[in-house]
Protein backbone atom coordinates (compact mmCIF):
# COMPACT_ATOMS: atom_id res chain seq x y z
CA UNK A 1 0.00 0.00 0.00
CA UNK A 2 2.56 2.53 0.77
CA UNK A 3 4.41 1.65 -1.85
CA UNK A 4 1.53 2.26 -4.24
CA UNK A 5 1.49 5.60 -2.36
CA UNK A 6 4.83 6.40 -3.15
CA UNK A 7 4.53 5.21 -6.82
CA UNK A 8 1.49 7.94 -7.24
CA UNK A 9 3.66 10.43 -5.58
CA UNK A 10 6.48 10.13 -7.88
CA UNK A 11 4.01 10.43 -10.95
CA UNK A 12 1.98 13.34 -9.70
CA UNK A 13 4.91 15.54 -8.27
CA UNK A 14 8.07 14.02 -10.48
CA UNK A 15 7.58 13.54 -13.85
CA UNK A 16 7.87 17.29 -14.90
CA UNK A 17 11.14 16.87 -13.75
CA UNK A 18 11.98 13.82 -15.36
CA UNK A 19 11.11 15.06 -18.67
CA UNK A 20 13.14 17.85 -18.66
CA UNK A 21 15.85 15.66 -17.40
CA UNK A 22 15.58 13.51 -20.03
CA UNK A 23 14.97 16.51 -22.62
CA UNK A 24 18.36 18.01 -21.52
CA UNK A 25 20.40 15.07 -21.81
CA UNK A 26 18.57 14.09 -25.33
CA UNK A 27 18.86 17.52 -26.91
CA UNK A 28 23.05 18.01 -25.88
CA UNK A 29 23.22 14.04 -26.62
CA UNK A 30 21.76 15.06 -30.42
CA UNK A 31 23.86 18.31 -30.44
CA UNK A 32 26.76 16.24 -29.45
CA UNK A 33 26.07 13.80 -32.40
CA UNK A 34 25.72 16.66 -34.86
CA UNK A 35 28.90 18.68 -33.93
CA UNK A 36 32.00 18.11 -33.78
CA UNK A 37 33.72 18.92 -30.39
CA UNK A 38 30.52 19.85 -28.59
CA UNK A 39 30.00 16.97 -25.94
CA UNK A 40 32.98 18.54 -24.13
CA UNK A 41 33.05 19.38 -20.15
CA UNK A 42 34.26 23.35 -21.66
CA UNK A 43 30.46 23.03 -23.48
CA UNK A 44 28.59 22.21 -20.35
CA UNK A 45 30.79 24.59 -18.19
CA UNK A 46 30.43 26.98 -20.93
CA UNK A 47 26.53 26.91 -20.27
CA UNK A 48 26.99 27.69 -16.91
CA UNK A 49 29.39 30.44 -17.40
CA UNK A 50 26.94 32.29 -20.00
CA UNK A 51 23.55 31.61 -18.10
CA UNK A 52 24.70 32.23 -14.14
CA UNK A 53 23.01 34.81 -13.61
CA UNK A 54 20.08 33.77 -15.26
CA UNK A 55 19.63 30.52 -12.91
CA UNK A 56 19.76 33.04 -9.87
CA UNK A 57 17.38 35.28 -11.26
CA UNK A 58 15.09 32.16 -12.62
CA UNK A 59 16.14 30.71 -8.85
CA UNK A 60 14.27 33.33 -7.04
CA UNK A 61 11.15 33.70 -9.41
CA UNK A 62 10.25 30.19 -8.73
CA UNK A 63 9.47 31.21 -5.24
CA UNK A 64 7.02 33.64 -6.20
CA UNK A 65 5.58 30.70 -8.98
CA UNK A 66 5.29 28.27 -6.43
CA UNK A 67 3.06 30.65 -4.48
CA UNK A 68 0.88 30.84 -7.19
CA UNK A 69 2.03 34.64 -7.87
CA UNK A 70 4.13 36.25 -10.57
CA UNK A 71 7.28 38.58 -10.95
CA UNK A 72 7.71 40.19 -14.03
CA UNK A 73 10.17 43.16 -12.88
CA UNK A 74 13.33 41.21 -12.53
CA UNK A 75 14.94 42.18 -15.68
CA UNK A 76 14.52 45.89 -14.35
CA UNK A 77 16.09 45.23 -11.41
CA UNK A 78 18.69 43.46 -12.67
CA UNK A 79 19.92 46.13 -15.11
CA UNK A 80 19.35 48.79 -12.59
CA UNK A 81 21.43 47.03 -10.40
CA UNK A 82 24.58 47.35 -13.19
CA UNK A 83 23.78 50.57 -13.56
CA UNK A 84 23.68 51.87 -10.21
CA UNK A 85 26.48 49.84 -9.03
CA UNK A 86 28.29 51.03 -12.66
CA UNK A 87 27.48 54.75 -11.66
CA UNK A 88 28.16 54.10 -7.72
CA UNK A 89 31.92 52.78 -8.52
CA UNK A 90 32.53 55.27 -11.42
CA UNK A 91 31.88 57.93 -8.84
CA UNK A 92 34.69 56.07 -6.22
CA UNK A 93 32.57 53.98 -3.93
CA UNK A 94 34.21 51.04 -2.58
CA UNK A 95 32.62 47.48 -3.91
CA UNK A 96 31.84 46.16 -0.23
CA UNK A 97 29.84 49.30 -0.01
CA UNK A 98 28.28 48.98 -3.39
CA UNK A 99 27.27 45.14 -3.41
CA UNK A 100 25.20 45.30 -0.32
CA UNK A 101 23.72 48.64 -1.13
CA UNK A 102 22.35 47.18 -4.35
CA UNK A 103 21.15 43.70 -2.67
CA UNK A 104 19.57 45.43 -0.10
CA UNK A 105 17.50 47.85 -2.20
CA UNK A 106 16.46 44.83 -4.15
CA UNK A 107 15.10 43.29 -0.75
CA UNK A 108 13.60 45.96 0.11
CA UNK A 109 11.80 46.57 -2.97
CA UNK A 110 10.71 43.07 -3.76
CA UNK A 111 9.14 42.85 0.14
CA UNK A 112 7.46 46.18 -0.50
CA UNK A 113 5.73 44.77 -3.99
CA UNK A 114 4.82 41.56 -1.77
CA UNK A 115 3.31 44.00 0.73
CA UNK A 116 1.35 45.78 -1.52
CA UNK A 117 -0.01 42.17 -2.81
CA UNK A 118 -1.09 40.94 0.47
CA UNK A 119 -2.35 43.28 2.21
CA UNK A 120 -3.62 45.56 -0.49
CA UNK A 121 -5.16 42.70 -2.36
CA UNK A 122 -3.34 43.68 -5.83
CA UNK A 123 -2.61 41.69 -8.49
CA UNK A 124 1.02 40.37 -8.53
CA UNK A 125 0.90 41.12 -12.31
CA UNK A 126 -0.04 45.02 -11.96
CA UNK A 127 2.28 45.52 -9.33
CA UNK A 128 5.08 43.57 -10.51
CA UNK A 129 4.64 45.59 -13.78
CA UNK A 130 4.78 48.58 -11.83
CA UNK A 131 8.52 47.67 -10.12
CA UNK A 132 9.40 47.30 -13.95
CA UNK A 133 8.40 50.25 -14.85
CA UNK A 134 9.64 52.21 -12.17
CA UNK A 135 12.84 49.70 -12.17
CA UNK A 136 13.58 50.86 -15.60
CA UNK A 137 12.88 54.07 -15.53
CA UNK A 138 15.58 54.70 -12.71
CA UNK A 139 17.86 53.32 -15.02
CA UNK A 140 17.60 55.94 -17.59
CA UNK A 141 17.38 58.58 -15.05
CA UNK A 142 21.08 57.31 -13.66
CA UNK A 143 22.34 57.05 -17.39
CA UNK A 144 20.87 56.57 -20.31
CA UNK A 145 24.08 55.57 -21.74
CA UNK A 146 26.08 52.15 -20.92
CA UNK A 147 28.94 53.05 -18.23
CA UNK A 148 31.70 50.87 -18.08
CA UNK A 149 32.61 49.14 -14.74
CA UNK A 150 37.11 49.80 -14.76
CA UNK A 151 36.85 48.48 -10.45
CA UNK A 152 40.08 46.16 -9.72
CA UNK A 153 37.54 43.87 -7.47
CA UNK A 154 35.09 43.21 -10.47
CA UNK A 155 37.57 42.79 -13.13
CA UNK A 156 39.26 40.01 -11.10
CA UNK A 157 35.50 38.53 -10.47
CA UNK A 158 35.22 38.74 -14.67
CA UNK A 159 38.17 36.98 -15.46
CA UNK A 160 39.15 34.53 -12.40
CA UNK A 161 38.64 30.95 -12.98
CA UNK A 162 39.64 27.62 -12.45
CA UNK A 163 40.54 24.79 -14.97
CA UNK A 164 38.63 21.67 -14.65
CA UNK A 165 38.46 18.31 -16.61
CA UNK A 166 39.38 20.84 -19.70
CA UNK A 167 36.97 23.33 -19.03
CA UNK A 168 36.98 26.03 -17.70
CA UNK A 169 34.97 27.52 -14.70
CA UNK A 170 34.39 31.39 -13.81
CA UNK A 171 34.42 32.40 -10.25
CA UNK A 172 30.64 34.23 -10.46
CA UNK A 173 29.22 30.69 -11.44
CA UNK A 174 30.08 29.40 -7.54
CA UNK A 175 27.49 31.84 -6.53
CA UNK A 176 24.89 30.68 -8.87
CA UNK A 177 25.50 26.94 -7.24
CA UNK A 178 25.75 28.48 -3.83
CA UNK A 179 22.16 30.16 -4.16
CA UNK A 180 20.80 26.76 -6.05
CA UNK A 181 22.27 25.07 -2.94
CA UNK A 182 20.09 27.33 -0.47
CA UNK A 183 17.62 27.38 -2.00
CA UNK A 184 17.32 23.73 -2.02
CA UNK A 185 17.90 23.73 1.79
CA UNK A 186 15.10 25.96 2.19
CA UNK A 187 12.40 24.40 0.38
CA UNK A 188 13.11 21.38 1.15
CA UNK A 189 14.29 21.19 5.19
CA UNK A 190 12.51 24.41 6.38
CA UNK A 191 9.05 25.23 7.66
CA UNK A 192 9.53 28.55 5.61
CA UNK A 193 9.54 26.01 2.29
CA UNK A 194 6.80 23.97 3.56
CA UNK A 195 4.62 26.91 3.69
CA UNK A 196 5.85 28.23 0.46
CA UNK A 197 4.25 24.96 -1.12
CA UNK A 198 1.34 24.69 0.90
CA UNK A 199 0.40 28.64 -0.16
CA UNK A 200 0.85 27.53 -3.36
CA UNK A 201 -1.29 24.68 -3.68
CA UNK A 202 -4.34 26.34 -1.41
CA UNK A 203 -3.88 29.54 0.16
CA UNK A 204 -7.19 29.77 2.10
CA UNK A 205 -6.73 26.10 3.29
CA UNK A 206 -2.90 27.38 4.56
CA UNK A 207 -5.06 30.13 6.19
CA UNK A 208 -7.33 27.78 8.21
CA UNK A 209 -3.98 25.84 9.22
CA UNK A 210 -2.74 28.40 10.74
CA UNK A 211 0.33 29.16 8.66
CA UNK A 212 1.98 32.62 8.54
CA UNK A 213 0.59 33.19 4.50
CA UNK A 214 1.32 36.82 5.05
CA UNK A 215 4.86 36.69 5.53
CA UNK A 216 5.21 34.42 3.38
CA UNK A 217 3.89 36.23 0.06
CA UNK A 218 5.78 38.96 1.15
CA UNK A 219 9.37 36.98 1.82
CA UNK A 220 8.54 35.24 -1.13
CA UNK A 221 8.68 38.81 -3.42
CA UNK A 222 11.93 39.78 -1.82
CA UNK A 223 13.34 36.60 -2.49
CA UNK A 224 12.71 37.29 -6.23
CA UNK A 225 13.82 40.78 -6.32
CA UNK A 226 16.83 40.08 -4.13
CA UNK A 227 18.14 36.99 -6.23
CA UNK A 228 17.29 39.49 -8.96
CA UNK A 229 19.70 42.05 -7.68
CA UNK A 230 22.13 39.67 -7.07
CA UNK A 231 21.86 38.63 -10.83
CA UNK A 232 22.79 42.14 -11.54
CA UNK A 233 25.72 42.09 -9.45
CA UNK A 234 26.85 38.40 -11.25
CA UNK A 235 26.12 40.26 -14.34
CA UNK A 236 28.02 42.74 -13.60
CA UNK A 237 30.78 40.90 -13.39
CA UNK A 238 30.38 39.11 -16.59
CA UNK A 239 29.62 42.51 -18.79
CA UNK A 240 31.52 45.06 -16.75
CA UNK A 241 28.85 47.53 -17.97
CA UNK A 242 25.64 49.10 -16.90
CA UNK A 243 22.97 49.94 -19.60
CA UNK A 244 19.38 50.82 -19.08
CA UNK A 245 18.43 48.74 -22.00
CA UNK A 246 20.29 45.69 -20.26
CA UNK A 247 18.43 42.20 -20.56
CA UNK A 248 14.49 43.26 -21.69
CA UNK A 249 12.07 40.29 -21.61
CA UNK A 250 14.62 38.66 -19.06
CA UNK A 251 11.90 38.15 -16.95
CA UNK A 252 10.03 35.89 -19.49
CA UNK A 253 13.53 33.55 -20.20
CA UNK A 254 12.96 33.13 -16.39
CA UNK A 255 9.64 31.99 -16.61
CA UNK A 256 9.78 30.17 -19.09
CA UNK A 257 13.02 27.94 -17.22
CA UNK A 258 10.92 27.24 -14.41
CA UNK A 259 7.99 26.42 -16.44
CA UNK A 260 10.34 24.11 -18.25
CA UNK A 261 11.64 22.67 -14.64
CA UNK A 262 8.17 21.59 -13.51
CA UNK A 263 6.81 24.53 -11.84
CA UNK A 264 3.17 25.00 -12.16
CA UNK A 265 1.87 28.39 -12.70
CA UNK A 266 -0.73 28.25 -10.45
CA UNK A 267 1.67 27.45 -8.15
CA UNK A 268 2.36 23.92 -5.54
CA UNK A 269 4.48 22.04 -7.83
CA UNK A 270 7.72 22.84 -8.49
CA UNK A 271 11.50 22.77 -7.88
CA UNK A 272 14.85 24.85 -8.37
CA UNK A 273 16.63 21.69 -9.83
CA UNK A 274 14.00 21.73 -12.40
CA UNK A 275 14.69 25.43 -13.14
CA UNK A 276 18.40 25.15 -13.16
CA UNK A 277 18.11 22.43 -16.12
CA UNK A 278 15.49 24.46 -18.08
CA UNK A 279 18.10 27.44 -17.90
CA UNK A 280 20.48 25.10 -19.09
CA UNK A 281 18.18 23.65 -22.13
CA UNK A 282 17.78 26.95 -23.21
CA UNK A 283 21.33 27.06 -23.38
CA UNK A 284 21.51 24.22 -25.39
CA UNK A 285 19.21 25.44 -27.46
CA UNK A 286 20.83 28.56 -27.90
CA UNK A 287 24.43 26.83 -28.53
CA UNK A 288 22.60 24.90 -31.08
CA UNK A 289 21.11 28.02 -32.92
CA UNK A 290 24.35 29.71 -32.63
CA UNK A 291 26.15 26.29 -34.49
CA UNK A 292 23.67 26.83 -37.31
CA UNK A 293 24.32 30.13 -37.82
CA UNK A 294 20.61 30.47 -37.76
CA UNK A 295 18.86 34.03 -36.15
CA UNK A 296 18.31 34.16 -32.56
CA UNK A 297 15.16 34.39 -32.79
CA UNK A 298 14.90 30.83 -33.61
CA UNK A 299 15.74 30.06 -29.81
CA UNK A 300 12.71 31.64 -28.61
CA UNK A 301 10.74 30.26 -31.70
CA UNK A 302 11.93 26.88 -29.82
CA UNK A 303 11.19 27.82 -26.70
CA UNK A 304 7.59 28.83 -26.82
CA UNK A 305 7.20 25.33 -28.75
CA UNK A 306 8.41 23.98 -25.49
CA UNK A 307 6.57 26.16 -23.41
CA UNK A 308 3.54 24.85 -25.06
CA UNK A 309 4.25 21.14 -24.59
CA UNK A 310 5.19 21.91 -20.98
CA UNK A 311 1.89 23.43 -20.20
CA UNK A 312 0.18 20.56 -21.81
CA UNK A 313 2.27 18.18 -19.90
CA UNK A 314 1.34 19.85 -16.70
CA UNK A 315 -2.14 20.13 -17.59
CA UNK A 316 -2.23 16.71 -17.84
CA UNK A 317 -0.52 16.05 -14.54
CA UNK A 318 -2.89 17.98 -13.05
CA UNK A 319 -5.81 16.04 -14.26
CA UNK A 320 -4.52 12.73 -13.00
CA UNK A 321 -4.03 13.98 -9.95
CA UNK A 322 -7.67 15.28 -9.51
CA UNK A 323 -8.72 11.80 -10.54
CA UNK A 324 -6.32 10.00 -7.49
CA UNK A 325 -7.26 12.53 -5.40
CA UNK A 326 -11.25 11.76 -6.19
CA UNK A 327 -10.36 8.13 -6.18
CA UNK A 328 -8.30 7.88 -2.80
Amino acid sequence: MNGQKAKKKFSIKNISLLITVVLFIVLFGAASVAYDNFFSFSTLFNLLNDNGYLIIASIGITFVLLTGGIDISIASTIAFTCVFSAFLLRMGVPPFVVIPLVLLIGLAFGALMGFMIHYYKLQPFIVTLAGQFFMRGMCAVISTESIPITNEFYKTMALSKITFLGGRIYFYVFIAVAVLIVALFVLKLTKFGRTVYAVGGNEQSAVLMGLPVARTKVSVYAISSFCAALAGVVFSFYTLAGNSLQNVGLELDAISSAVIGGTLLTGGVGNVIGTTVGVLIQGVIQTIVTYQNLNTWWTKVTIAGLLCVFIIIQRLIAIRAEKLKAAG
